[in-house]
């Protein structure tokens, strides 16, 4: 037996030894000299390190810093630096090594990012505002250097690769905080390739169903889009050869995560999704040539197929705030099916694959300073002390994934804005002052309000006032992080001073009354009235709110406010949200549905309308009790990433005959008698009874909705399987909410 543990011990040496060369190999094109040395004092002293610890799949633990130390430098293109701090990247948190003996070894600036990493590597606390204020720090930490940033996701890719060892409730949470948070920050640092894998691995684990069926599809679906994308490419490979143009083509499906988007979104199923995947011609280009070369392949393959006018996307002369450069259309290609295609160099290539870490490579492509100017923007919007965490990464996150638009000021200086801005969003971007003095713009000359929705290409000057200020129904005209903080800041602090003067008019009325004017007697009042602090109660006395008049029904008793009905405090009932948790988890840590649980009441979240046999969790809210939510509801990401300790793991009993509403939507071709063959299949269909049937039919097209009562999700799917053969109707697809 002993023997055999020393065969393993071996093997994992050699196994150590082996990823090790395989790291330096990836390091190779960025070392210099004396950097090898380097590397190996980290390698060697992680290796030390971490000797004794073990990953959950039962392998030394080792394997995983030398990967995120490979992915560092094979993947994002990273140079010794980070390799090294990848390689200590859980040392300092983990083990007995200190930041000063980091310091001491390596340098200033390793401690600095190690010590980055150390702040964020326990970013996933109880709490959601700790977590979100965690979230908070870790972007604060990519402002100072980006690479902290890299690396992180560089660590979060691997343990996303290695997931499968962990527990399905862990595998959920971590899956969910990547969908939420890392894979938008891989996208918004053009990490084109990291985003997708990540994004994917997420689904692969939230979703694994979809995953699964996609996966398959794509499978079966391959040696057919090899054979036509060799069909596609043969004419344009003869006439770029010709003329003497240095190109590779590749054919690169859709991930896995876009098709299932796409196949939410549309409403359509896999097989009538047509761009499942694109053509990727890349040319070797000198920098002087790369524009004219990209638009000289592009009228090639033109010429061989016919583009779609409005599918044409040039990021080119225009780049993306991430850096990425390419040329998009989508061409009608052999057999009648449309296929986009991306021209770019190699340079373009290497940056829309590696993002800004290749910018290094290229320095003068003008991509350091877009890179400098977001995390500018990043530092102000994290700066200004927001008091809802949640509510800031909301925000932040949305301006993460946003597609973007370009418009011009007065003078044509370009300005990238995430789509759907408005005329105000563009005054906040241009300067927080113009933002707040706001009074409306001229967008192409035209007078246009604060609210107008800004198009690329838009030229815009902005009116301002000096007696403008900004108004609460403001933020509803924004989607700019940037622009939301600076009205909520500017609104709490016109607050802040009306409350001022609230304060001042309750002291003179306490005085008058003789109550004294001390804090606990205050925060009496405030829970008198049902106010969250002293500052709202100071503000609503300010707005006439509150009617000072009723305070003549208070009075002073032992240096305690008292209202003549009695004392203020109110006995309180009411759970904590932990004591609720801690009851809705129970002994057993599930919440089983349908049973009759003591003091728990629950409801079925209507944004997601779950059924039994659906995968749910329960979510703890503060005033209704427990919501269930399927685990593919369109809010569960949120949920489960930025409030898991609330989160209560939840099965349904077996379903006894209760029944549960859900909604099909069916779409198709208006055939005469096609609602009759409909509402047969479903009235013949047992114990399934239809509460609500709506059709509208548009030049020969329908769609229709039908509510029904099923007991579960089995009980819907064959009910929708039987709905899918009547002749005419195109596809049979679940709401998710009514």
């Amino acid at each position: 037996m002993q023997e055999l543990a020393v065969i393993d011990l071996e093997a994992e040496k050699k196994e150590i030894l082996k990823r090790y060369r395989g790291l330096l190999r990836a390091c190779r094109r960025t070392m210099e000299k004396g950097d090898k040395l380097l590397i190996r004092k980290a390698f060697d002293i992680a290796l030390e390190a971490h000797k004794n610890m073990r990953r959950k799949s039962g392998e030394p633990y080792i394997y995983h810093p030398i990967a995120v130390a490979h992915t560092c430098a094979e993947e994002i293109g990273l140079g010794t630096t980070s390799v090294v701090c990848a390689l200590l990247h859980d040392v300092v948190e983990d083990t007995e090594l200190t930041l000063e003996d980091i310091r001491v070894l390596f340098g200033e600036k390793e401690a600095k990012i190690i010590d980055g990493l150390t702040k964020i590597s326990g970013v996933f606390d109880q709490g959601s505002s700790q977590q979100a204020e965690n979230f908070r720090k870790m972007l604060l930490t990519l402002s100072d250097d980006v690479r902290v940033i890299l690396i992180k996701l560089a660590d979060r890719l691997h343990n996303m690769r290695t997931l499968d060892s962990m527990k399905h409730d862990k595998q959920l949470k971590i899956a969910s905080e990547t969908l939420y948070l890392y894979a938008p920050l891989a996208h918004r640092l053009g990490l084109n390739a990291i985003k997708s894998e990540l994004e994917d691995l997420g689904l692969k684990y939230t979703e694994p169903e979809s995953y699964r069926e996609i996966q398959q599809h794509l499978k079966e679906a391959e040696p057919e889009r090899k054979k036509f994308i060799s069909k596609f490419i043969v004419p344009i490979k003869e006439i770029l050869e010709e003329q003497g143009i240095k190109f590779s083509i590749i054919g690169r499906p859709k991930s896995i995560y876009s098709i299932n988007n796409k196949i939410k979104t549309k409403g359509v199923t896999f097989e009538n999704i047509f761009d499942l995947f694109a053509i990727r011609i890349i040319i070797d280009s000198p920098p002087e040539n790369e524009k004219s070369d990209c638009w000289r392949v592009y009228s090639i393959v033109t010429d061989f197929y016919h583009p779609s006018p409005e599918r044409l996307r040039d990021w080119i002369s225009t780049p993306k705030a991430n850096g990425y450069e390419s040329l998009h259309a989508t061409v009608m290609g052999p057999e009648g099916k449309w296929v986009e295609v991306q021209i770019r160099t190699v340079r373009m290539d290497e940056l829309a694959e590696k993002g800004y870490a290749a910018h290094w490579k290229y320095k003068d492509s003008g991509t350091e300073s877009q890179l400098d100017d977001w995390i500018r923007k990043i530092r102000e919007i994290l700066e200004s002390p927001e008091e809802n965490a949640m509510e800031f990464l909301d925000d932040f996150k949305l301006n993460l994934f946003a597609e973007e638009i370009f418009v011009f000021t007065p003078k044509g200086e370009i300005k990238t804005l995430p789509i759907n801005s408005t005329a105000l969003d563009f005054a906040f971007d241009i300067h927080s002052k113009i933002g707040e003095k706001c009074i409306g713009a001229k967008v192409n000359h035209k007078l246009v309000p604060l609210s107008y929705k800004l198009k690329s290409g838009d030229q815009v000057e902005v009116l301002t006032s000096n007696k403008q200020t900004p108004k609460e129904d403001w933020l509803g005209y924004v989607v700019t992080a940037r622009a939301k903080s600076k009205i909520k800041n500017a609104l709490k602090e016109e607050r802040r001073k009306v409350a001022e003067d609230g304060r001042e008019l309750l002291e003179r009325k306490f005085n008058h009354l003789k109550i004294d004017f001390s804090a606990s007697n205050i925060n009496d009042l405030a829970n008198y009235f049902k106010l969250p602090n002293s500052q709202e109660l100071f503000y609503r006395v300010a707005m006439h709110n509150i009617d000072l008049k009723h305070l003549k029904d208070f009075r002073q008793e032992h240096g305690k406010i008292v209202h003549k009905s009695g004392s203020l405090k109110k006995e309180d009932n009411s759970q904590s949200l932990e004591q609720m948790v801690v009851t809705a988890r129970g002994k057993a840590d599930m919440l089983v549905i349908g049973e009759n649980l003591e003091k728990i009441d629950y409801k079925l979240s209507p944004c997601c309308n779950p059924i039994p046999g659906d995968d749910v969790f329960g979510f703890v809210t503060i005033n209704e009790g427990i919501k269930i939510h399927r685990i593919n509801c369109p809010n569960a990401i949120q949920l489960l990433s930025n409030y898991a300790y609330r989160v209560v793991k939840a099965k349904w009993t077996s379903p006894e005959l209760i029944s549960f509403l859900a909604g099909i939507k069916i779409t198709g071709i208006d055939e005469v008698g096609l609602v009759n063959n409909i509402t047969k299949i479903i009235s013949n269909e047992l114990n399934v009874n239809m509460r609500s049937i709506s059709f509208d039919t548009n030049d020969g097209t329908f769609e229709g909705t039908v509510m029904v009562f099923v007991h579960d999700t089995h009980h819907l799917t064959e009910l929708m399987k039987k709905l899918k053969t009547v002749n005419g109707v195109f596809s049979v697809t679940r709401m998710d909410s009514q």
